[in-house]
């Protein structure tokens, strides 16, 4: 008992982390926050006091609802700030988008309630330049493949206080956001390519800096000074973009800065590394390799045949790679690889709101 009384039980934990004892013993069998001692007969729980803080840690982020596996990475992270920091502002942004999805349901169910209380019109201001660059960002991810229709448009999802285009073929995507004046509920449509073209000529001719995006019930208008433009939109529940934006639990990506032009030029300048099936058809695939400066290469079909290879590739259609090289429109970027697997992001530096993720093929 002399050591017992120096520990705490599993009522006394409970208290003082403001957890509840079927919550601690829910988290000791999951291996999350294990006693120190289990008494052999009884099977009484006791802890020490150096568990109170990492119980308090549990129960803060049980009460904001992060999944299991995220609080025990940031469980066993408490002494890293800046790992545990990553992984709190991941589960906020879910929790935002959450509540954007929220506030778009609930406006839908209010229309259909009452259509005159709740006429679902949206009307955005936004930069012309900013929209122009926007569609140019995304544009080259459309689909093309008429069995599925839903990826032969942009997405436009209004958030309260601008909008984001998203467009994918399923083999990569494409996101930009843009900030605006925003009057009406949150709200998605679809847009056509057609007419996302057709919006694009609209607002690459007119001097203008301002243009007016109005969403209402199925149609979707872009006006800019005299001159408009509208369209129906796609009748299709677009996908979930947004799980591809939260990186799961663990190391970050490793990010590597890119000279547009050095790599423009080696991609068109080098053949393919190696040929792998795609649906019945040979496919081309570029390898990337990083160098011991922390520089991106091209890896060639003899490095590849090397034995016992331990150092990150990762294969890629080389010409979508220029497709997202061509539409982030900069000088300098950063490519982000997750592993030979993992879908790989082509990013704008300090630009979050701006990228291109591309599907790795197996090697």
């Amino acid at each position: 008992m002399g050591v017992e009384s120096e520990l705490l039980s599993i009522g006394e934990l409970a208290r003082a982390s403001g957890l509840t004892v079927s919550a601690l013993r829910f988290y000791d069998r999951c291996g999350v926050l294990t006693p120190t001692l289990v008494d052999p007969v009884n099977g009484y729980r006791w802890y020490t006091g150096a568990q109170v803080a990492p119980a308090r840690l549990v129960a803060g982020l049980r009460r904001v609802g992060m999944p299991l596996a995220e609080i025990t990475a940031a469980l066993r992270l408490r002494h890293e700030p800046a790992q545990v920091g990553r992984l709190l502002d991941a589960h906020l942004r879910r929790l935002e988008d959450g509540l954007a999805d929220a506030r778009r349901e609930l406006s839908r169910v209010r229309a259909l309630i009452d259509p005159e209380e709740c006429p679902m019109t949206t009307r955005i201001v936004l930069s012309r330049a900013d929209l122009a660059a926007a569609v140019d960002a995304v544009r080259f991810a459309v689909g093309s493949d008429p069995e599925l229709p839903v990826l032969t448009g942009v997405l436009l999802d209004v958030e309260s206080d601008g909008v984001r285009l998203v467009a994918t073929d399923r083999y990569r995507m494409a996101l930009a956001r843009t900030g605006g004046q925003v009057d009406g509920p949150p709200v998605r449509a679809l847009l056509p390519a057609a007419a996302v073209d057709e919006f694009r000529a609209l607002l690459g001719t007119a001097p203008q800096t301002q243009a007016h995006l109005t969403i209402a019930e199925d149609r979707v208008s872009v006006a800019v000074a005299d001159a408009e433009a509208s369209s129906t939109v796609l009748p299709y529940e677009f996908t979930d973009y947004r799980r591809l934006l939260h990186r799961p639990a663990g190391a970050p990506a490793r990010q590597v800065p890119i000279d547009v032009t050095t790599l423009r030029a080696a991609l068109r300048a080098n053949t393919p590394s190696v040929t792998r099936e795609h649906e019945g058809v040979p496919l081309p695939v570029t390898v990337l390799g990083v160098d011991e400066h922390n520089g991106l290469r091209l890896v060639d079909a003899t490095e590849l045949a090397e034995p016992d290879r331990t150092d990150l590739l990762v294969g890629v259609n080389g010409d979508f790679l220029l497709d997202a090289l061509d539409a982030a429109g900069r000088p300098q970027l950063v490519l982000e690889l997750d592993g030979p697997i993992a879908p790989l992001a082509v990013r704008r530096p300090g630009d979050e709101d701006t990228f291109s993720i591309l599907m790795p093929i197996r090697l």
